[in-house]
């Protein structure tokens, strides 16, 4: 990077975390430092809750996705608007009635101490896994900006995001998100429009959605139904709805965003609105991704977006990269005179798709030979391609200063989410365990005491977890994999608590024990497609919880 983008990105990330910290320099309590004294606009709400969602898997992670596998991975998203009006009907207003820290403490009224403990376990475990996850995102960027190793840089990002989290908790989150997500969305348009200016002269964003399209890019929508699809529209309206629901109706790293709404009406609008602009977001998003595809379609690609993987198989393997480019550079120049012909032939032109997606094949498998050998020659080391395909073009392809604030703005982003979640994993820890049966009343310097080291605590976990992320594959896909592993179970026991009122804790304790079990079994075994384990997680602990009978009184 040059200088001008040194001096921006560290003054925007800076500038940021002392902003943060200034505004939440007066707390008061873990009422203060954990739920940012319930005070916080609709607008404040809708941003921390997507700030919270958007993290640099996001803005990294996403345009690759599409890159790679076309932008059908929005279907995902399909289930949320149904998701947010539940939440906002049966959820907000209870949470809000009880007056709660944590989503789990209602569980403990309706059910007993245990059930309310392993919920939160459940929770603390997936979003403690998948905070480690986020925390390797934004260190992909810093290993690629200093070719340092990635497990340095993991120390390095975790440790920095720990300052802001650490001294002023959920206060601290709400302001610099606001800041955070606004300067994010700026810059991912601006780095949209650079896209369509770069390319070659006479072509047009028409020529490269036309050539993204032919090449199956752009299927938004998928209608063929099948267990194991991942991405259709029947997994993303049912599974999608059902995570949603699991995700901001019990996860506390959302629960806790909206509680903090000033009253019920403040914290209902933030979910909704969530609901409203968070499809057409993403699609924007994944749609920088298919435009990139056609980018590099027009223009000279490397042959591995993953520069430092490459430069590791360069130096170990020098003879089968020699062998490789040479390889390459035929079907680079073949490709790039084919997607120029379709460009500007539309009529007629099946044989030309059809070769073009043929050279298209072949550097797929070109590329699947180089993750290979890496993975031969270094093992250990991150070999994926499709987190660093956005973050090549940002290296090369924009201008000097607006590097170093997208960079910047990626950093921000797992910042924002990163933080967020880290406080709802000290709320429930603090909350849900170490609280729970304490009876000595402590003032309010010792409770945020208390909760600055489970803040603590959960960074160096995140950190320890981010070590062994390097061979998880495309980043958006495996932290959504992840918390599907949970939600349904968290999920079905809050449906029980609200809607099977006869049921009692000692039946949805043991039904989520098993439903739980069964769910990584179904995964393991690889009978259906991820997003169908929220449905079956859930409905498997409404279904054993009825099946299990009352213990007989005394």
């Amino acid at each position: 990077m040059s200088n001008l983008d040194w001096v921006v990105l560290l003054v925007t990330l800076f500038g940021i975390i002392l902003y943060g910290v200034w505004k939440s320099r007066h707390l008061q309590g873990s009422a203060s430092y954990l739920m940012a004294d319930k005070n916080m606009p609709w607008y404040v709400v809708l941003i921390g809750i997507m700030a919270t969602q958007a993290s640099a898997i996001t803005f990294i992670s996403a345009p690759g996705q599409a890159y790679t596998d076309g932008m059908r991975f929005v279907q995902y998203y399909f289930g949320l608007p149904i998701a947010m009006i539940v939440i906002s009907v049966s959820f907000i207003p209870i949470f809000r009635k009880l007056n709660v820290y944590t989503a789990y403490q209602y569980l403990e009224n309706r059910f007993d101490q245990k059930t309310r403990v392993l919920t939160s376990i459940l929770f603390l475990i997936s979003r403690g896994l998948s905070t480690g996850i986020s925390i390797y995102a934004p260190s992909i960027i810093l290993s690629s900006i200093m070719g340092w190793n990635i497990y340095l840089t993991n120390a390095i990002m975790g440790g920095l995001l720990l300052i802001y989290t650490y001294s002023g908790g959920a206060k601290a989150v709400a302001h610099t998100q606001k800041l955070q997500f606004l300067i994010i969305l700026s810059s991912m348009a601006i780095a949209g429009v650079l896209v369509v200016q770069q390319l070659p002269d006479g072509l047009n964003m028409s020529d490269a959605l036309y050539v993204a399209g032919k090449s199956g890019k752009l299927n938004v929508i998928t209608t063929d139904f099948s267990w194991d699809d991942k991405y259709n529209i029947w997994s993303g309206i049912i599974g999608g709805f059902f995570l949603a629901l699991s995700y901001f109706g019990t996860d506390q790293s959302q629960v806790g965003r909206y509680i903090t709404g000033k009253n019920l009406k403040q914290s209902r609008m933030g979910l909704l609105m969530n609901g409203m602009v968070k499809i057409p977001m993403q699609f924007s998003i994944l749609l920088i991704g298919a435009l990139l595809f056609a980018f590099y379609s027009f223009q000279n690609a490397p042959v591995y977006f993953n520069q430092q993987a490459y430069s590791t198989l360069q130096e170990k393997d020098p003879q089968a990269v020699e062998k490789i480019e040479e390889e390459y550079a035929t079907l680079q120049t073949q490709y790039r005179e084919q997607a120029v012909a379709i460009a500007n032939n539309r009529e007629n032109n099946e044989a030309q798709v059809a070769a073009f997606k043929n050279t298209q094949q072949k550097i797929s498998v070109l590329r699947d030979t180089v993750r290979a050998n890496i993975n031969r020659a270094a093992p250990t080391s991150d070999n994926g391609d499709t987190n660093y395909i956005f973050l090549y073009f940002v290296k090369h392809n924009l201008p000097k200063g607006l590097v170093g604030l997208l960079f910047a703005i990626i950093f921000l982003a797992s910042w924002g989410s990163i933080s967020a979640a880290l406080n709802s994993l000290a709320s429930s820890s603090m909350m849900d365990i170490q609280l729970l049966n304490s009876k000595k009343e402590l003032t309010d310097k010792e409770q945020v005491s208390i909760g600055r080291w489970h803040t603590l605590f959960w960074g160096l976990f995140s950190i320890a977890v981010a070590m062994f992320a390097t061979q998880m594959g495309s980043l958006i896909e495996a932290v959504n994999v992840l918390g599907s592993l949970f939600y349904g179970t968290i999920l079905g026991i809050f449906l029980v608590a609200f809607y099977m009122k006869k049921i009692e804790g000692r039946a949805v304790f043991y039904a989520a024990i098993i439903a739980e079990l069964l769910v990584i079994v179904i995964y393991a075994m690889d009978v259906i497609s991820f997003l169908w384990l929220n449905l079956v997680g859930a409905a498997l602990v409404m279904l054993i919880a009825v099946l299990i009978p009352k213990k007989k009184a005394a």
